[in-house]
């Protein structure tokens, strides 16, 4: 059984976590997906680089920006490389970072150690009445 403070923490955490990808998304350009491209530029956009969300496990002991250089510099070529590649630490509500990257750098990231999950960032438009003005309480978040 939930008590209200558990629900109350499942609920901030989860505003978190969607303030912290809207902060991370809307400081970087979206870029068009493959699908809404036209068939000849369809090999180019294989190899653009998009911006991705990688969820990792880190050890408790190991400071989190650290750790997600290391874990993206073998892919990279380089710590250096990685450090220009990365956009955001994700430390409080999640452990991870997101990172301009293409298809073929996404496959290799998710085989290094302690990688969970490598998803593309998309941002998210809520519809409905009033959308825009009061949006938290159309979806129950206030």
């Amino acid at each position: 059984m939930k008590t209200k403070s558990s629900s109350i923490l499942s609920n901030s955490f989860l505003i978190l976590l969607l303030a912290a990808a809207a902060a991370a998304a809307a400081s970087v350009p979206q870029i068009a997906m493959a699908a809404e491209q036209p068939e000849q530029a369809a090999p180019a956009a294989a190899q653009e680089a998009t911006v991705q969300i990688v969820y990792v496990d880190r050890p408790a002991d190991a400071d989190p920006e650290e750790f997600h250089i290391r874990t993206l510099a073998p892919v990279l070529g380089s710590e250096e490389k990685a450090k220009e590649a990365v956009l955001y630490h994700y430390k409080h509500a999640a452990s991870g970072f997101s990172a301009k990257l293409t298809p073929q750098q996404v496959e290799e990231l998710k085989k290094q150690p302690g990688v969970l999950q490598v998803v593309p960032s998309q941002t998210y438009q809520l519809h409905g009445p009033g959308a825009g003005i009061g949006t938290m309480n159309t979806v129950g978040l206030l």
